[in-house]
């Protein structure tokens, strides 16, 4: 992501914020000679009423263009937020799995909401007001130049060592807004871990442990805040010595002068005012060059966020042919091997074929490589060597949006979103009918369950699916999945944390959806696969054995031992 091409995008805006600042600024500057000029007029017994009418209107001038270069400047700074936020957002979202899970996601968090915000609205309204500011300083230095330059060299003297000061001081400000963004960040990421697990804390009594880690993040980011505001505090009163100085001695030099006669009252007058109004540009000056520092902080972090690798942009993969799809099978590993860089291959040389229709499990040992499985399919990751199919298709020359309309996943933790049992339901069809909808509630077991919520599908949820129970939100995650009709059905130890008479329910849920089409159930609970058309056994990322029920018992080791730990001997003999 390039700030400065979207910043490019609203130009026009950010041209038309500068050129009103401009405009402002020489209605500004132009006051201090028409205010000169009253000064003789006065003296030499002149009309004055034209002067007075014409400062009045520059007044009222400047008044309009500062308020009109504030508004276009800050619209264009939301712009930008937008459009970068919009931007970082998507890219995150089609980002790869493997990459983002590697990211902290309170950090991710600070950098999408925060660091967006200040990297844009800092730079837009920091960059107009350096350019305005430096049009009004030299403007200023100009006028008073043709003045008197004697003074003129000694205003500059006081406040150019103000001015060395001030920009030491604005690089240490963008180091430590640097730092301060960081902790800020990891504060988030401590506070999201332990919200996220608040009920093992409390029953860990781990909230004063806790409690003590959070306020040292929060120290931390304390201390470089502090750092921060200290020293942006630095760069006025820098910048006020130096002005307070140089006033002092124009004023008693100037005075001086006029009572010799080699300077007017009217043309000192006009450079005290003028001296007056180099004092706050150039302080915004330096203060935006510091506030610049700060957005080059965040943006640094923006830029940072967004370089995460996506997935693949697969557009130019021709669009799939239905009538070439063979129905052989609806998914087909071939000599697939795989691994996640260091300890070598999580899958082996694996081959298998799961059918257009029933239920297929898989099971084996912790570590065999089931979930890796799974994201071979999802294309969440991809194979090492071999060929991943998914309805006839080799998953790597299919484009993602067609390739995931055809597998439906439902994870173990089910990530339902907040909002009604409604919006759940239609997540991955939006724009499903009734009949549907009513169809993938049958299939699921959940018309009792949705007909006894006080506002039915309108019912609404809490964070993750609140308000129901584990095998409901289970089974409205299946529902989910059977409302896009997918080919094949992604099940991910969906049974493993629930009770016995949730399990049944579930299990029917199962059974009917796989007179459609294929599911792939990942189980740790043989009882979840006992009746499973067909079981497939991995031990150390190989397929040892396929089978149903019976003849795994009687033929594989692995899979009656596993049987026999969680059924009892009595199973080895059924």
């Amino acid at each position: 992501m390039n700030l400065r091409r979207i910043a490019a995008d609203h130009r026009g805006l950010l041209i038309t914020g500068v050129l009103m600042g401009l405009f402002g600024t020489a209605a500004t500057l132009a006051q201090p000679w028409l205010i000169g000029r009253l000064i003789d007029s006065v003296s030499a017994g002149e009309a004055i009423a034209g002067t007075i009418v014409a400062i009045a209107a520059l007044f009222l001038l400047d008044a309009a263009l500062g308020a009109g270069h504030a508004y276009v400047i800050g619209r264009a700074g939301e712009n930008i937020v937008f459009d970068a936020r919009r931007i970082l957002g998507a890219r995150l979202l089609r980002s790869r799995i493997r990459d983002f899970q590697r990211l902290q996601q309170g950090d991710v968090f600070s950098r999408t909401v925060s660091d967006t915000s200040i990297a844009c609205l800092v730079i837009a309204q920091a960059l107009a007001q350096v350019f305005t500011s430096l049009f009004m300083v030299v403007g200023c230095v100009v006028l008073m130049a043709r003045l008197d330059w004697r003074l003129l060299l000694t205003t500059v003297g006081c406040l150019a060592a103000a001015s060395v000061v001030s920009l030491l001081v604005a690089r240490q400000v963008r180091l430590a807004a640097l730092a301060n963004r960081a902790n800020v960040g990891a504060f988030g990421t401590g506070l999201q871990r332990v919200l996220g697990a608040l009920t093992t804390v409390k029953a860990s009594r781990a909230e004063e442990r806790e409690t003590g880690e959070l306020a040292r993040l929060a120290a931390r980011a304390r201390r470089s805040g502090i750092r921060v505001t200290g020293l942006n505090a630095l760069l006025m009163p820098v910048m006020n010595v130096g002005t307070q100085l140089s006033l002092a001695v124009v004023i008693a030099w100037g005075m001086a002068r006029v009572a010799t006669g080699s300077l007017s009252a009217a043309d000192l007058t006009a450079f005290v005012m003028y001296l007056f109004y180099l004092v706050s540009p150039l302080v915004m000056l330096f203060m935006a060059v510091g506030q610049i520092q700060q957005g080059r902080a965040a943006v640094q972090r923006v830029v940072e966020l967004a370089a995460i690798p996506q997935e693949e942009d697969d557009r130019r993969l021709p669009e799939p042919s239905p009538a070439a799809e063979p129905a052989a099978s609806a998914v087909r590993f071939d000599n697939v091997t795989f691994g996640y860089g260091a300890g070598g291959p999580v899958l082996r040389d694996v081959s298998l074929a799961v059918p257009e229709r029933g239920l297929t499990a898989i099971v084996g040992p912790s570590g065999a490589g089931k979930t890796t499985l799974f994201q071979l399919i999802e294309r969440f990751r991809e194979a090492d060597s071999g060929t991943v199919s998914v309805a006839g298709r080799d998953v790597t020359a299919t484009r993602l949006n067609d390739l995931r309309s055809l597998v439906g996943y439902v994870e173990q933790d089910v990530p339902l979103l907040s909002g009604t049992v409604r919006d759940n339901l239609l997540y991955a069809q939006p724009d499903a009918d009734e009949a549907e909808v009513a169809r993938a509630l049958r299939m699921a077991c959940l018309e009792d369950v949705v007909a006894g919520l006080p506002d039915g599908l309108d019912t609404v949820l809490g964070e993750r699916g609140s308000g129901l129970s584990g095998g409901q939100r289970q089974r409205l995650a299946i529902a989910r999945t059977l409302l896009q009709r997918p080919r094949v059905i992604l099940l991910d130890e969906v049974t493993a944390h629930l009770d016995a008479d949730t399990e049944a329910a579930l299990r029917d849920a199962v059974t009917e959806a796989s007179r459609e089409c294929a599911v792939l159930a990942i189980a740790h609970r043989i009882s979840t696969v006992a009746q499973a058309d067909r079981i497939i056994v991995l031990e150390e990322g190989r397929v040892r054995a396929t089978g149903d029920h019976q003849a795994l018992m009687a033929d594989d080791e692995v899979y009656r031992r596993l049987a026999t730990r969680q059924l009892g001997p009595e199973s080895v003999l059924s």
